[in-house]
């Protein structure tokens, strides 16, 4: 298990951006899949971006695909989001999560595809 820490949340006006990042307690070889979901005020949680560290592949939500970027500081033990051109509809909490099995393009931005998962950090974007 890994204990997975949120920060970077804020309010912003919208066309803004935010760097949301999650410091693990340890970045071992052992988590394959990493990702970043959010949930709205009485919406689901989804998917908003993956990375299989493996092959440093990446997935994206269509609704943020060209305004968010997914990386990892593997200097720092981080995980970040760099969040462009925030939209009012972005507007949710958003939860870091990771799983010790590979994902792909179908699991990526799947919920049940992640064992552990952080507390969230709140992003609010006014119009």
């Amino acid at each position: 298990q890994v204990q997975l820490v949120e920060s970077g949340g804020g309010s912003v006006q919208a066309g803004g951006s935010l760097r949301l990042s999650c410091a693990a307690s340890s970045f071992t070889a052992a988590i394959k899949c990493m990702g970043w979901f959010r949930q709205a005020s009485g919406q689901e949680r989804e998917g908003v971006a993956a990375l299989y560290t493996a092959a440093s592949s990446t997935y994206y939500a269509a609704s943020v695909w060209g305004r968010f970027t997914i990386s990892k500081d593997h200097a720092k033990n981080t995980l970040a989001l760099q969040m462009n051109s925030l939209e009012p509809a972005d507007t949710a909490m958003y939860y870091c999560a990771a799983s010790w099995k590979s994902c792909g393009s179908i699991s990526a931005l799947r919920r049940w595809s992640y064992s552990d998962w952080g507390q969230g950090t709140q992003v609010t974007v006014s119009s």
